[in-house]
């Protein structure tokens, strides 16, 4: 790689990191061609992306930004795991692979700004996706409307209910 190149990296990965509303840092090293696209597939469904990085490139690229306390993790084989909406979707997706593939391991996460640690990125994980999160508040939401109609339809039904059993006992 020629300097030019290595600049052009440096920009592109700088562009990246600006965007993301989440970052992990994995070791991927003893993992298979075939295991690494399997995950690559995996996040790219949840609007994620997994880029292999150079740590010195890398470490540049956060150099004198918010993310600078990630150049300590920027070690051995590093993928950076990217995503520009949801940050618990892709923790989700990496967690599940840890525990499935041995050889992956979470080094670290950056969210609103704030170090995550391995652990940390485990918790993450639990947490319900956005699209839960937004289903049940729009739920709650919707839960006084829905007993304020139950509410005023019985009324009538019960009324209904009376005048009917008053005519049937005049009747018979």
């Amino acid at each position: 790689m020629n300097r030019d190149e290595k600049t052009a990296a440096v920009e592109d990965l700088k562009a990246r990191f600006s965007n993301a509303a989440a970052l992990f840092l994995t070791d991927y090293k003893g993992l298979a061609v075939s295991q690494i696209t399997a995950i690559r597939q995996e996040l790219r469904k949840n609007q994620s992306e997994m880029k292999v990085v150079k740590n010195t490139l890398a470490a540049l690229a956060v150099k004198g930004t918010a993310l600078e306390p990630l150049a300590q993790h920027f070690v051995g084989t590093t993928a950076v795991i990217s995503s520009v909406s949801d940050p618990v979707t892709p923790a989700k997706v990496l967690v599940k692979f840890a525990k499935d593939m041995e050889q992956l391991k979470i080094k670290a996460g950056f969210l609103s700004g704030k170090l995550l640690s391995a652990g940390e990125v485990d918790s993450l994980s639990k947490l319900p996706s956005r699209e839960e999160m937004l289903s049940k508040m729009l739920g709650s939401m919707m839960a006084p409307a829905q007993n304020l109609h139950t509410v005023m339809t019985a009324i009538p039904r019960k009324l209904v209910t009376v005048l009917a059993a008053i005519r049937d006992k005049k009747s018979a």
